[in-house]
């Protein structure tokens, strides 16, 4: 049974798709190319009366900050407060792991960490620094079923990582491990490489099984940068059916935070060993000094 919060996220998710769109889902309306002009016609009917849902909507269940909970004008935003306090993430950074920099070193610069340890993941970029904020956006989508906030997540993600998109051939979410996706019911980083997708018109294409999780591995928390490369070392293998796809591609990586990047990296391991010409990583928030 849905809670009034999961029934809002429910009916706002289903206009928000008409809006973008220009067309109803298909659980809705089943049509074809040929009935274009049909449909255009239901949605020029249809229209009025979903503003009027919305409307409602928003008296009855007003919209809330995707982070804090705080009322908001508009869906899909966060509050004055949240806002003030995120950080971005913007040039200048390191080309490499996008550390960012107090001063501009030039396109090409790398921290000290990848000067001394060049990364396998060969550029990653995020939107947020990891504070308070973004931890809440990261932990509510992951562990409070927000999944509602990915539409508005996936816009951000998109516009942090359009250099990445315009290079990728395939985008692909960090794997859970199938115990682990049973107990939670989704893969929060699954969701926020289909809502990139949406925001690009489909381009690159998504591949949501291009990785598995072989091995159950504990939880990163609370380990060091050494611990956590060894908890992850070898846990994630490329599906078979996708070998010839990804041979001499490049790949972008999805996920939720970046913190000493152990994990990308072992996946990054696992796609540049099955051919992969490269492998980039795009991700919600990353510590600003992780390494």
């Amino acid at each position: 049974m849905r809670t009034d919060v999961n029934l809002k996220a429910y009916i706002r998710a289903e206009l928000a798709v008409i809006d973008s769109d220009n067309h109803f889902p298909a659980r809705m309306i089943v049509m074809s190319d040929h009935l274009d002009h049909k449909r255009d016609v239901a949605v020029a009917v249809m229209r009025p009366a979903l503003q009027a849902v919305r409307v409602s909507l928003d008296v009855l269940l007003p919209p809330q900050c995707l982070a804090c909970d705080a009322l908001v004008s508009t869906p899909g935003t966060l509050c004055h407060a949240c806002w003030d306090g995120a950080v971005f993430v913007s040039a200048p950074l390191c080309a490499a792991c996008g550390t960012p920099f107090e001063f501009d070193h030039g396109p090409d610069a790398l921290c000290g960490a990848c000067l001394r340890d060049r990364p396998r993941i060969e550029r990653a970029r995020a939107v947020f620094i990891y504070n308070d904020v973004s931890r809440n956006l990261a932990t509510g989508l992951k562990y409070r079923d927000r999944t509602h906030a990915a539409p508005a997540l996936g816009g951000w993600l998109a516009r942090a990582g359009r250099e990445l998109l315009a290079n990728a051939d395939l985008i692909a979410p960090v794997p859970l491990h199938r115990g682990r996706l049973w107990r939670r019911r989704f893969n929060q980083s699954a969701l926020l490489a289909q809502a990139i997708v949406k925001n690009t018109g489909g381009e690159p294409a998504l591949s949501l099984d291009l990785l598995s999780r072989t091995r159950a591995t504990p939880s990163q928390g609370g380990l060091n940068a050494a611990e956590r490369r060894r908890n992850v070392r070898g846990a994630f293998s490329l599906n078979t059916r996708h070998r010839q796809a990804v041979v001499g591609a490049r790949i972008l990586l999805v996920d939720d935070v970046f913190t000493t990047g152990a994990t990308l990296d072992a996946c990054a391991a696992a796609l540049l060993g099955s051919g992969a010409a490269a492998v980039d990583a795009l991700v919600l928030a990353r510590v600003d000094r992780p390494r």
